[in-house]
């Protein structure tokens, strides 16, 4: 469903939900006065510590930190540069067509700090103006502090040049039955480790002896079926019949956050006995070997989720085709859609639209019955290396019979930086290949069936 490749340009790898950001100026803020000497310690150490340190800290997920002076004095032209042409913060939506929880747009005076600072010959300031560095989570997690924590066997990755699937069983067996409110995966070479997409197995305790019982690791090229593979985790009970397998619990792409909604919406059963299924863990390229040390963050609940999500997708694989086809001739800039119409009244929390390396841009809206047009999200300019799963502030209504519609532009022309042909050749959707070098469209929904009074429940959490 989702892949990755790395990352062509400067690497900030900011986040999008630890803090809010406002999408649009403040009155306050667009009358605010720039102060004559703009310092790191009074002014610009702020900005990072609220858009960037997140990630770019000791133990965060950035490929460098941004915390000292001497740190971010060595970046500083590539700071000013990237958030002058908003490139960074990375936040690809236009946050003037919808507005999502933690969306990260800086401010124009914000950025005015990072510039002056930079031209100025970025001084330090005094050091009693420094502010505290923001506490953050430990493990990895970006959003708190696991209950339990689940790791990958470490695996090897050999040092080449082309995209590399596994699958991989992560099993755990539990006191008691329980719950869990988010499922967090958490990358260990963040430059390598482009998707994960996982389901959960459930096995009836008097079932399966030993979850533990077979290979937790098998390539997906050595073993050319998913039977085979699935053969080698020994995924099935001990009398051969199949456990239940809860798809879609836990997904990763860099940028993305675990997802974590009010108490009651969302949410897991946890059985005693049972397995993460990694149906796909997508490395890409390396140039020196790397092992992978990646684990699953467990957040436990004290009660069920009332409401459990639910999700389908437009375009490829999903409930509705691609039209007119994913098939891009070299040299040609194409548009595309894909159309679905609600059968019941839906109320929308998240959003996930997917491209590959020819995307360009991607809108998604809805029309109602009435006329209407339902605003979801718009991408102007298309980022591969950012692919967010959007979290309206409120749910979003759809009412029965509207139709969601979503809309993509493909670049296969030398034009587009990131075309992986030079010079550029055929692509396609090939039966919905996760390779970067082909391509994808889809628009994933996940929501809940509407209750009275949904458009008002806010989805902020903290």
């Amino acid at each position: 469903m989702k892949c990755h490749v790395k990352l062509s340009r400067i690497a900030f790898a900011f986040t999008s939900l630890v803090w809010q950001a406002s999408c649009n100026n403040k009155p306050a803020e667009t009358e605010k006065k720039l102060p004559e000497k703009v310092t790191f310690t009074e002014h610009i150490a702020p900005v990072l510590y609220q858009n960037c340190t997140i990630c770019h800290r000791p133990g965060g997920n950035g490929h460098f930190d941004l915390v000292t002076y001497a740190e971010a004095k060595e970046y500083g032209p590539s700071l000013a540069y990237v958030t002058k042409n908003r490139l960074m913060p990375p936040w690809p939506a236009d946050p003037h067509y919808t507005e999502f929880i933690g969306q990260r747009v800086m401010s124009d005076y914000d950025i005015s700090l990072i510039e002056n600072w930079v031209k100025q010959g970025m001084a330090e300031g005094p050091q009693d103006k420094m502010p505290a560095l923001p506490q953050y989570p430990a493990g990895g997690s970006m959003i708190g502090t696991p209950d339990l924590i689940l790791p990958l066997k470490p695996y090897l990755i050999k040092a080449n040049t082309s995209d590399h699937f596994l699958l991989v069983k992560v099993p755990f067996e539990l006191p008691r039955d329980t719950f869990a409110s988010v499922i967090e995966f958490v990358a260990g070479p963040h430059d390598v480790v482009h998707h994960v997409n996982g389901d959960m197995i459930k096995y009836e305790f008097d079932k399966k002896k030993d979850v533990f019982a077979g290979e937790q690791i098998t390539d997906m090229v050595e073993d050319s079926t998913i039977q085979m593979g699935f053969a080698k985790l020994q995924l099935q009970n001990d009398d051969g019949s199949w456990p239940v397998l809860q798809k879609s619990v836990v997904n990763y792409l860099p940028g993305v956050f675990a997802l974590k909604y009010p108490e009651g919406i969302g949410g897991y059963r946890l059985p005693r006995k049972g397995a993460f299924l990694l149906n796909d863990l997508h490395y890409g390229f390396t140039k020196k070997d790397v092992t992978d040390s990646s684990h699953i963050n467990i957040f436990f609940s004290r009660t069920p989720p009332d409401r459990p999500v639910q999700e389908f997708q437009l375009g490829t694989l999903g409930v509705s085709p691609v039209e007119p086809d994913l098939i891009i001739q070299p040299n040609t800039v194409k548009k595309v859609y894909s159309r679905y119409t609600v059968p019941q009244d839906i109320s929308i929390i998240t959003i996930n639209p997917h491209m590959h390396l020819l995307g360009k841009s991607f809108k998604g809206y809805a029309l109602t019955p009435k006329g209407d047009t339902i605003r979801l999200i718009d991408i102007p300019r298309w980022d591969f290396n950012w692919q967010y799963f959007y979290t309206f502030k409120k749910m979003v209504k759809i009412p029965a019979g509207s139709t969601i519609v979503a809309e993509g532009v493909y670049d296969n022309t030398t034009e587009n930086h990131n075309n992986p042909f030079n010079p550029p050749q055929l692509v396609r959707d090939r039966n919905g290949s996760m390779k970067a070098t082909d391509e994808m469209f889809q628009f994933i929904i996940t929501y809940l069936p509407y209750k009275e009074g949904d458009e008002n429940i806010s989805l902020e959490t903290h």
